[in-house]
């Protein structure tokens, strides 16, 4: 299956009940597939006017108790940002895909990695953060978007899917679940009072103590959610002296160059982050215990790179090797890099 509609599928798999959107490519076949598949079950797809719109009616539907999940690319996720805010802040699940693309601005279609901070530093205002699963494979898209929907119940907070268009346009084997975990009940959703408790949900705190106690109560959440949520996959690190980290796209295309490089004798392997938030820290400081450097592989401006240095604490010596712009790294050229992190003959450099 082709990434977008994979994770589409998984999806509907999982109980997603409603889903809200507006096209803009590269991901625009996963709202194209959710046309057909939520309407075939009888279950809710809207196509909304702008994605400021679809942001606000996934509040809706999320207050209501519903699996909700919305999808867009950059720029889409932009607009998003303000209603994203209001979702976390009302602490209300739902999961968010975004298939990145060339920018800033409107940029290009071209796959990216350039939406690094905006997913995990929080892109909206106020102190909230989301849970960020990055997937390298149609497969792990799978699994990852399966993931998502129980990670964004469990904490009553978004949870998104981190791809690129790579990752959204390529078709792969996968296989799904026969089963999936079902929803937990909601005591708190907006159901209708009935003969039940009054129930609110709101972001608005007027009182500035209320509202600290609210972000205390988040700042532990998100506590939790980095002691037990930390994943990441490591490939070839037995025996190695140097390693790469590197996550999505950039990690499928450094899989190629550490074994290129192990052929020739260079001990390096590969840490690959699948969770963004929370980072995986733990492994970062094994991993500052084992290899004497570390190559960044990204396609963005070293943001990455930061949460790197910041949970190695700068104990190795850290680089960078990037593309910018849609522009995707070749395997030839991170193999160069990793000959100059080794010191193994002259290397000359294709960009970033």
């Amino acid at each position: 299956m082709k990434g977008n509609e994979a994770i589409a599928e998984a999806a509907v798999r999982a109980g997603c009940d409603a889903y809200f959107s507006y096209p803009i490519t590269p991901q625009t076949e996963l709202l194209e597939y959710m046309s057909r598949r939520m309407v075939d079950l009888g279950r809710v797809f809207l196509q909304a006017e702008s994605e400021v719109a679809a942001i606000n009616m996934v509040f809706g539907a999320s207050a209501a108790g519903m699996r909700v999940m919305a999808s867009s690319s950059s720029p889409g996720v932009s607009l998003m940002q303000e209603g994203i805010s209001y979702i976390t802040a009302a602490e209300l699940p739902f999961v968010l895909v975004n298939i990145q693309r060339g920018g800033p601005g409107l940029g290009n279609i071209a796959p990216a990695q350039g939406d690094y901070w905006q997913a995990t530093r929080s892109g909206g205002h106020g102190d909230y953060r989301l849970i960020t699963l990055a997937p390298a494979s149609v497969q792990e898209a799978v699994d990852l978007t399966i993931l998502a929907f129980e990670l964004a119940d469990k904490y009553r907070n978004p949870a998104l899917i981190l791809g690129d268009g790579i990752i959204g346009q390529i078709m792969e084997p996968v296989s799904f679940p026969e089963t999936v975990p079902q929803p937990p009940a909601k005591p708190w959703a907006l159901t209708g009072k009935g003969n039940g408790p009054r129930r609110i949900v709101k972001t608005l705190f007027l009182n500035t103590d209320e509202l600290e106690q609210r972000n205390r109560s988040m700042e532990n959440k998100y506590r939790q959610i980095r002691a037990a949520e930390q994943r990441s996959a490591d490939y070839m690190m037995e025996g190695a002296e140097y390693a790469i980290v590197a996550y999505g796209t950039s990690a499928r295309v450094s899989q190629t160059a550490v074994k290129q490089a192990r052929a020739l004798g260079i001990r390096v392997g590969m840490v690959r982050p699948i969770s963004l938030f929370p980072f995986p820290v733990r492994r970062m400081e094994r991993l500052a215990d084992q290899v004497k450097a570390i190559l960044v592989v990204e396609m963005s401006h070293g943001q990455m790179m930061e949460d790197v240095q910041l949970t190695t604490c700068c104990r190795r010596p850290i680089t960078l090797y990037n593309r910018l712009g849609g522009n995707v790294p070749s395997p030839e050229a991170v193999l160069e890099e990793i000959k100059k992190m080794a010191g193994f003959g002259t290397a000359t450099r294709e960009g970033g």
